[in-house]
């Protein structure tokens, strides 16, 4: 009974309207520009590109926080970069994926740089570029439309600024948890290798577009805890359900694309008003919403029963793999034993260096 009133529990938060909006218009201005110049699909990854917006902090200096947003674009541009050119081979690109989620855990940890969102956007774009069809010819202008989607939001974020920054109320710092680079090496390890494990499985499952997998297994590693983990994991698995019979509902209207892409705009204010009272209540909306971003409009037309049906099991193993590797991330046995092992790793190579 504990764990279902925690699963629907409706958390209070100080977080004002003013960000969700900015985060709806960050998103909605590229996919609507696409629309109207004749290239959605463009549009689109310039969308999520967009979402370099959620690592906006009022609270601290406006340039500070400018900086930082700049900072997080370029991150974006890399990961997709790394991603585009990783795609050559399904497997290597595994092995390359799981490196990157790594390195760019063990960085955030030395920028200060690990509360929410963290690593999640980055990998994130990273595992939907390696899973585009590979071709280096069209890489810069894919990466031109990352840029272009990042701009927009630091344009945005800087007219925010300008418009709402003082009226906007103080906002309590977050308090972080201090870890040994022992700990936090062990971590990034960890979430490297669940999330090159994740994609894996898709590709030798021949799954299409197995990027939803090492996507959702990064999502739910984002917990705090185990506990935390585990109720993520059955969140997102039940809000998932719920959001794909939503979608399901939507699309046996046949909606136009105009209305598609203005849907986009009020999903993303939606997710980001719930997202921090209550996630499974929030993934019913982020399932919708990435389904109209990141799917082609012949799929969703096509066969939407397939295409549902597919993203659910796809949705089911990220979230399952997720939490495996939670449960090794925050096990404190294991945690000790390879901390105690790192330790005497370093106390031997000093000695043969001597």
């Amino acid at each position: 009974m504990k764990l279902f009133r925690e699963l629907v529990e409706f958390k209070k938060t100080d977080r004002t309207w003013h960000l969700p909006v900015l985060a709806g218009l960050c998103v909605g201005i590229p996919v609507l520009a696409g629309y109207y110049t004749g290239h959605l699909v463009d549009g689109k990854l310039a969308s999520m590109a967009g979402l370099v917006i959620l690592y906006l902090q009022v609270q601290q200096q406006v340039a500070n926080q400018l900086i930082k947003l700049m900072a997080c674009s370029f991150g974006l541009m890399v990961s997709f970069t790394i991603g585009a050119i990783a795609s050559f081979h399904p497997l290597w690109s595994c092995l390359i994926l799981g490196i990157y989620a790594s390195t760019v855990h063990l960085a955030l940890f030395y920028l200060k740089m690990n509360k929410p969102p963290g690593n999640f956007f980055f990998i994130m774009i990273a595992s939907v570029a390696v899973c585009l069809p590979h071709d280096l010819a069209i890489v810069p202008h894919r990466i031109g439309l990352v840029g272009i989607g990042t701009m927009t939001s630091c344009l945005l974020a800087f007219l925010f600024f300008l418009l709402m920054n003082r009226r906007m109320p103080a906002t309590p710092e977050t308090i972080t948890v201090a870890k040994s680079r022992y700990v936090n090496l062990i971590e990034s390890i960890t979430f490297g290798f669940f999330v090159g494990a994740a994609l894996l499985a898709g590709r030798l499952l021949k799954l299409d577009n197995p990027y939803w997998i090492p996507t959702s297994c990064a999502a739910v590693m984002q917990g705090v805890s185990v506990k935390h983990i585990w109720q993520r994991s059955v969140q997102r698995i039940l809000g998932t359900f719920v959001g794909l019979v939503l979608t399901w509902a939507i699309l046996l209207l046949h909606p136009p694309v105009p209305v598609l892409c203005l849907s986009i705009v009020l999903l993303q204010i939606i997710v980001e008003i719930l997202v921090v009272r209550n996630y499974g209540l929030a993934v019913i909306f982020i399932t919708v919403l990435t389904i109209f971003l990141a799917e082609s409009g012949a799929a969703l037309a096509s066969d939407p029963n397939t295409l549902l049906a597919t993203r659910f099991i796809d949705i089911f193993l990220g979230s399952a793999m997720g939490s495996l590797g939670g449960w090794i991330l925050y096990n404190e046995k294991l945690q000790f034993a390879a901390t105690r092992q790192l330790r005497k790793t370093k106390v031997i190579l000093s000695k043969l260096k001597e």
